[in-house]
């Protein structure tokens, strides 16, 4: 499939830098309030410049397979409600089992993963988009890329799920928990799992599927957790 600039690329295009936009306003609201919360998290010039890294490739996403980002033929169910809701399950779970059951004092401070709300929605919506640029978009888009152009396409599908499985791995790999052997496998598992079905809506449903399911597990693992958190039980 050769390459064509159309509505559709544009779309995509627009939004893209849309979210990059919400990224840099990130920043300069984590920086006007830096000083004021313990453990404070704050964008760098630098994450801005690797988010644009994504551009190219968010381009070429029916030339690898893909649909683009508002693709007509993809219903807003299967781009934003499915995946949001599969996203609440997970940080669901996530509360369930290390708020309810391993840590259920209260907290005296915001821990690393909680940030000060309304700045963790930034940060959050900011950190999930960066993630899915790179564990997603870059490395997807260009192996089904070559895979869809090796021998007219025969082994995409192959390759597809190899490619779902090995990008699966890389966040519980990177974030291997430590504890007892039962919170490191329902970590590992739980985590490959989900980073497993973004892979799959992202070949479904297209770029801001998987992210809209990250998004989900955020809303409530980060942000929801962190108003309960700053509201009932710091002193």
């Amino acid at each position: 499939m050769a390459f064509s600039w159309n509505r559709d690329k544009q779309l995509s295009l627009i939004t893209y830098l849309v979210l990059v936009a919400l990224t840099i306003i990130g920043l300069f609201y984590g920086r006007s309030i830096t000083g004021q919360h313990e453990f404070l998290r704050v964008w760098d010039w630098s994450n801005i410049l690797l988010m644009l890294v994504g551009i190219p490739f968010i381009l070429f996403q029916p030339e690898a397979g893909f649909p683009e980002l508002w693709a007509p033929k993809v219903s807003n169910r299967q781009r934003i409600i499915q995946p949001v809701l599969i996203g609440v399950i997970f940080g669901l779970l996530d509360l369930l089992v290390v708020k309810v059951m391993m840590h259920p004092e209260p907290y005296t401070s915001l821990p690393p993963f909680l940030q000060p709300f309304p700045y963790s929605i930034f940060l959050y919506v900011s950190g999930a988009f960066e993630i899915e640029v790179f564990y997603r978009l870059i490395p997807l888009t260009l192996v089904m890329w070559l895979a869809s152009r090796y021998k007219n396409g025969r082994h995409w599908e192959t390759i597809f799920w190899v490619m779902a499985c090995l990008t699966a791995l890389c966040e519980p790999l990177e974030q291997f928990p430590s504890g007892s052997v039962a919170f490191i496998l329902y970590a590992f598992l739980s985590g490959f799992l989900m980073n497993f079905l973004q892979a799959l809506y992202f070949r479904k449903a297209g770029f801001l599927a998987s992210l809209f399911l990250r998004l989900g597990h955020y809303l409530v693992w980060h942000i929801l957790l962190g108003i309960y958190v700053e509201q009932f039980e710091l002193p």
